[in-house]
Order: structure tokens, then C-alpha cells, then sequence
């Protein structure tokens, strides 16, 4: 596997990274990094819509602290992946299942690299979408932590129809590349002030994400396309016609949450026997994002779960 580019600088991970280029069986290429600290098992982090790997630098040493490895990837589409359109703005792609070709490269990394089993699930945001598909399909984990799943996307409901037909319609026209309306080409946290901003309400975290950006500029992707949002309307879709995995699952969610569909979360939570659900006051999107006192407890409790789950 040939190593690809790591900016330490920016990551606060813990040294002795792991970072290479992964071909996908359809021959995209993307982008996966792993910590071999720790000898309890692997966590597979599954990132949201904009992420990539550095972003979870913080991540690794705490997983890394609590005796797990930690695995992670650029999706296709977003940070030094390989970009699906000529313009690497905005945020595409051409099938929502796509994304499992890049789940299947990583879990291939993890096992070449002989990382320690068993393995574990954490899936944030679209990581959650991406996560719960892969575990239909087979993924071999133990137990799963999700941080506000995007099994839904949050929308006005007189908002819902025009947007399902625009995304039903602009593909067959050739317009499926089109930024969905009201979005920007530019991301998310260089165009947001901290005040108000529905990613954290921790200052510091917000400006950590902030530095990483401008520092490197080519990890960044905007808005998301048309034909990104019609995949994902059809596969939340479709997940929420499936039964839960029988899973130790962990679900955890902010109480201000202004991103994903807080109510589609809470009917799987609902329909998951086992199951723990947490719902964080005072919380925006990103619990691994917010103050330092929920990061503990996030990282806790995750770790309780695999913990008991080995």
C-alpha cells in the first residue's frame, strides 16, 4: 500500500499513525489511517458528510487511552479522497451504496494490517448511515456507538416534497452536479461564526476544526449536490424500513440537534431491544466536537459498551 499524506500538525493524534491510499473496488481512491495503540480491539470511526481523517486525531488518543486501536478514512468525494466531479466544491456522489466499497477497502486495511480484534463500530452523522447499512450487509463488529446517526435529514416538511422533486428530476436532466439551493460552495465551519454555528457549543473545538481547514484547505468540501441528497433521501429511506441489528448498540445525540432528523433516531432507538440512548443537554451535532466533559463521557460510555461487548 503506498503511504499518503498526514498533516500532523493539525491532527493532535498520537504519533505513530498509519496512512496509505486504498483502491476501491471500483477503482476510486481514497484515503485511510489507522492507531495500532491498544491491544483491547479495533474501533472502525466512520466519519460524517465534510469529514476526514485528521479531524479525528483527538479521537484516536482517546480510544487509544482506553486500551482500542483506532481505524478511520476520507470517504470518496471529501478530504484527499478522489473528488467525483471536476469541481472539488461541492459534496457528491453517484450511489449512497458506493460508500460500502469504501467500507469494504477499510475493513480490508484493518485486517492486512493485522490490527487487534475484535472489532468495533463508531459511525457519526452520515458514519451512522453509512455504519448501519454496512452492519445489514455484515460488517463484523461486536457492539456500535452512533453520534446523531443521520438515518433522516432534518427538513421543513413543507420543505420535503419540492425537495424530493428536485432530486427525482435533475439527474435525468443532467443537473444532478447542481448544489442543492441554499447551500455553499464553501465549508461549513470557514463560512459559520462560532456564535450560533449548530456544529458545538465549545469554542475551542469549533476553532480546532477552523485551524485544520485553513491550514489545509484541500480537506474541505462544501454544500452537498443533488444527486448527493437524493441518495441519501432514498437510503434513510430504505433503512428505516429494516429491522435493528441484533447489536449492543449505543446512541447518542444532542438535545439541540439541528442537522439530522432527531425524531427518525428515536424510532430506531425505539425499535433496537438492548438498546442505550442518550440524549445530551446542552448539545449541538457533534458530541465528539462539544466541551471536554462531554467528549469524557462520550468516550466512556463507548468504551463501557465494547468493554462489555468482547
Amino acid at each position: 500500500m503506498e503511504r499518503a499524506p498526514f498533516h500532523a500538525d493539525v491532527a493532535e493524534a498520537p504519533a505513530g499513525e498509519t496512512c496509505v491510499w486504498l483502491d476501491t473496488s471500483d477503482g476510486v481512491r481514497v484515503r485511510a489511517a489507522h492507531w495500532r495503540e491498544g491491544a483491547k480491539g479495533t474501533v472502525l470511526l466512520f466519519p460524517g458528510r465534510t469529514e476526514y481523517v485528521e479531524k479525528y486525531g483527538p479521537a484516536a488518543a482517546e480510544f487509544a487511552a482506553r486500551g482500542y486501536a483506532m481505524a478511520t478514512i476520507d470517504w470518496r468525494g471529501q478530504g484527499i479522497a478522489d473528488r467525483l466531479l471536476d469541481d472539488r466544491a461541492p459534496g457528491h456522489v453517484g450511489e449512497f451504496l458506493d460508500y460500502q466499497r469504501d467500507v469494504a477497502a477499510l475493513l480490508e486495511f484493518v485486517r492486512a494490517e493485522d490490527l487487534p480484534e475484535p472489532y468495533y463500530l463508531v459511525g457519526h452523522s452520515m458514519g451512522g448511515c453509512i455504519g448501519l447499512r454496512a452492519i445489514h450487509d455484515g460488517l463484523p463488529v461486536h457492539a456500535v456507538t452512533f453520534s446523531a446517526p443521520m438515518w433522516g435529514i432534518k427538513m421543513h416538511w413543507a420543505l420535503r416534497p419540492v425537495a424530493w422533486t428536485l432530486v427525482t428530476l435533475a439527474p435525468p436532466f443532467g443537473q444532478g452536479h447542481r448544489m442543492v439551493p441554499t447551500t455553499s460552495p464553501m465549508t461549513y465551519v470557514l463560512e459559520a461564526p462560532f456564535e450560533g454555528n449548530v456544529l458545538t457549543r465549545n469554542e475551542e473545538m469549533f476553532a480546532f476544526m477552523r485551524r485544520q481547514l485553513i491550514a489545509h484547505p484541500e480537506l474541505a468540501i462544501g454544500g452537498p449536490t443533488l444527486q448527493w441528497l437524493g441518495e441519501a433521501l432514498r437510503e434513510t429511506r430504505a433503512l428505516r424500513q429494516m429491522p435493528s441489528p441484533a447489536l449492543p448498540c449505543l446512541t447518542v445525540l444532542g438535545a439541540e440537534e439541528r442537522i439530522v432528523c432527531a425524531p427518525a433516531i428515536h424510532d430506531r432507538m425505539h425499535r433496537w431491544p438492548g438498546s442505550e440512548f442518550d440524549l445530551v443537554g446542552s448539545a449541538e451535532h457533534e458530541l465528539m466536537m462539544e466541551g471536554p466533559e462531554m467528549r469524557d463521557k462520550f468516550y466512556r460510555r463507548a468504551t463501557a459498551l465494547f468493554d462489555a461487548s468482547r
